[in-house]
């Protein structure tokens, strides 16, 4: 018997013995089998999206951003007393019972979504109200702290976090980034372990980047446009601003526009970048590329003289007139016909051509084709395939029967402006990866020569002419500055059917300040003014001169004075006489025979501040080395001596603020 309980003993005490030594060997010896499936059973794999990447003006100022919010989920089967949870969440969050019950009545269901990107308040009371099967997790809410400004081009990002429109759009793989997948322990049930109810995660981080847009000139544009769209009872409008030497957009906008931060309140028309989208037919503005490429083919000189059949031309059996009655001319040069607007001078420049060479001429000016834009949805405009019958040519050399972008517009008088180069406009100055530092800089493209250099220095002088006192664009001017450029005014194609609509109208500017050094290119366009005028010098000109002046003393480039008696004169034969004289640095005289006289040198004059703030002053000021004292607060409402007067030896002036 004692023999037996001692075998029995051993060979419990050896069953033991394997059973430890098992227990450590599958302790503590690795086994690949064993691994891969206790990482399977306790272990998941969470895919974390990455903090969209903001978006920044050219001098640092937020566009977009993306702010920390939450998500809420619920475990339905684990939930208890759903109504009375439901009744709660729907005081905090803003949802109603019915919406909150219908996704959390199902007790087979493991996870559902209850809201998405909820603030860091309601999430704290959410946490205090201690429920299981309630979790949240950190999400990022994209965020536009300018409200409406430029929300056309910015475009918007859905609740998912999916980009829909514009820039977010266009550049969506460069600010979402890249996800990142991370392991994470889970619970028996599979589901991510959670601490206070928040799965903390670090979220990687999108590249960031910086717009050409000056935010400060795009408030500039919007509001000034907006008040012209109202004065006129007008549909919308369109403005585009080019840094005229590299095509890098300053400004664009499409009125009316959106708050991206509630795109679910706006209208497509109002949410589509129609400065790129949407084309139109330029009317008049093509003239100047009409007459360009004639001269660039010396078919013509500016001082050729060009008789306009006063004020009615019959091609075959149809008559071309001019605008308006009184515009009629007899032989005028080629730059009056360009100053004063004549289609029927136009149309006899084209005729010359032929329509080979100047539909090769248009194309070569970037019409018909997209300018490549870093922007989405851009249209390419409407050219008529050749052959074009004389009635056909004629209509197009005045802006009939070709249709163009906005931005298409721009950028081929930007060509004239920079001394014939056509350019590739952009919007993206530069890329940032926030993880790495790398930079990635967006240099200005060109894309070829359209006319030479001559060429465009004696089209930027001809353009002055349309400001001039016998111009169409007198209201255009700048205080200070000589300004080129042209108006135009088209009738409005119909958007179903052919035709146009009647009565309707688009009247428009482009140009460029200041007319001998072009630092910016402007295009100004109101769809359907219905009061106060419709012609572009009624309606866009006026428009141009705000955007222009703005543009041009808050970027502190100093005013250009030529005075005869006092009085400013601006017009192209006095600007010829400046740019080719040797002594342009001193003051000219013009006498009743058109003799030049060369003067003194100009004294400093008071630059125009008008509707500055403090800092913009003291920017200009600072650079002209101009003494200032200031008297009040707000924005400057006038100043002693006023905009273009001497000033005294010690370059002093007084600032008036309200």
């Amino acid at each position: 018997m004692k023999t037996k309980i001692v075998t029995l003993f051993i060979f419990i005490c050896f069953l033991w013995s394997l059973l430890i030594f098992r227990a450590g060997y599958l302790q503590f010896i690795p086994h690949d089998k064993l691994n891969t499936l206790q990482a399977r059973q306790f272990q998941t794999v969470v895919t974390l999206p990455a903090r969209r990447g903001n978006i920044y003006d050219k001098n640092g100022k937020e566009l977009a951003m993306s702010s920390p919010s939450y998500s809420l989920y619920a475990d339905p089967k684990i939930l208890k007393d759903k109504k009375k949870v439901a009744s709660e969440l729907a005081k905090i969050t803003g949802l109603s019972n019915r919406e909150i019950m219908l996704k959390i009545a199902d007790g087979n269901r493991r996870f559902v979504w209850l809201d998405r990107l909820i603030d860091a308040t309601a999430a704290e009371k959410i946490r205090q109200m201690k429920v299981k099967g309630l979790g949240l997790v950190e999400d990022w809410k994209r965020v536009y702290p300018n409200d409406s400004l430029l929300g056309s081009t910015l475009g918007f990002v859905g609740k998912e976090g999916q980009a829909l429109e514009g820039i977010e759009l266009y550049h969506d793989q460069s600010l979402r980034g890249q996800q990142k997948k991370v392991v994470t322990r889970r619970d028996a049930r599979g589901r991510p372990l959670v601490q206070d109810g928040l799965l903390f995660t670090e979220n990687p981080q999108g590249k960031e980047m910086r717009l050409t847009i000056d935010s400060e000139l795009q408030y500039f544009v919007e509001a000034e446009m907006m008040r012209t769209i109202r004065e006129h009872d007008a549909d919308g409008g369109w403005a585009v601003v080019l840094d005229a030497k590299t095509s890098a957009i300053r400004a664009i906008a499409s009125l009316p526009t959106y708050d991206p931060n509630n795109p679910q309140n706006a209208s497509s028309f109002a949410r589509r970048n129609r400065a790129v989208t949407d084309t139109f037919e330029p009317g008049s503005t093509l003239k100047t590329f009409v007459i360009a490429q004639a001269i660039d083919e010396k078919k013509i000189k500016p001082n050729t003289k060009i008789f306009c059949e006063n004020g009615a031309f019959r091609i075959g059996k149809r008559v071309i007139h001019e605008a308006e009655a009184d515009h009629a001319q007899g032989t005028i040069t080629v730059s009056e016909v360009l100053a004063r607007s004549s289609n029927i001078g136009t149309a006899k420049i084209a005729l010359q051509m032929g329509d080979d060479k100047l539909k090769r001429g248009l194309l070569s000016f970037g019409f018909g084709d997209r300018c490549g834009v870093d922007l989405p949805g851009e249209a390419k405009g409407i050219t008529v395939r050749l052959p074009w019958s004389d009635h056909l040519l004629a209509n197009v050399s005045f802006g009939q029967g070709i249709t163009v972008t906005p931005l298409q517009l721009a950028n081929a008088y930007a060509a004239i402006a920079n001394g014939g180069m056509l350019k590739r406009p952009y919007i993206v100055e530069s890329i940032t990866d926030v993880e790495t530092g790398e930079v990635q800089i967006t240099q200005p493209q060109d894309i070829r020569r359209v006319i030479s250099e001559d060429t465009a220095a004696k089209m930027r002088l001809m353009l002055t002419g349309v400001t001039g006192e016998t111009g169409t664009a007198v209201a255009a001017r700048v205080p200070g500055y000589i300004v080129g450029g042209k108006t135009g005014t088209a009738q409005k194609i119909k958007t179903v059917g052919k035709g146009y609509q009647k009565g309707a109208y688009i009247g428009s500017f482009s140009g460029f300040i200041p007319a001998n050094d072009p630092q910016f290119v402007i295009f100004v366009g109101i769809d359907y003014p219905k009061k106060n005028g419709y012609y572009g010098t009624q309606v866009a000109a006026p428009l141009f001169s705000k955007i222009a002046s703005y543009a041009v003393r808050k970027n502190g480039i100093n005013p250009e004075i030529l005075a005869e008696n006092g009085r400013e004169i601006q017009n192209a034969s006095v600007q010829v006489a400046r740019q080719a004289d040797p002594l342009a640095d001193k003051a000219i005289n013009i006498d009743g025979n058109g003799a030049k006289t060369v003067t003194a040198e100009l004294s400093p004059v008071a630059p125009y501040l008008k509707t500055l703030t403090m800092r913009e002053v003291l920017k200009i000021t600072g650079q002209q080395k101009i003494q200032v004292k200031f008297v009040g607060n707000g924005r400057v409402e006038s100043t002693y001596p006023e905009q273009g007067q001497q000033l005294d030896n010690d370059r002093n002036m007084t600032i008036i603020l309200r």
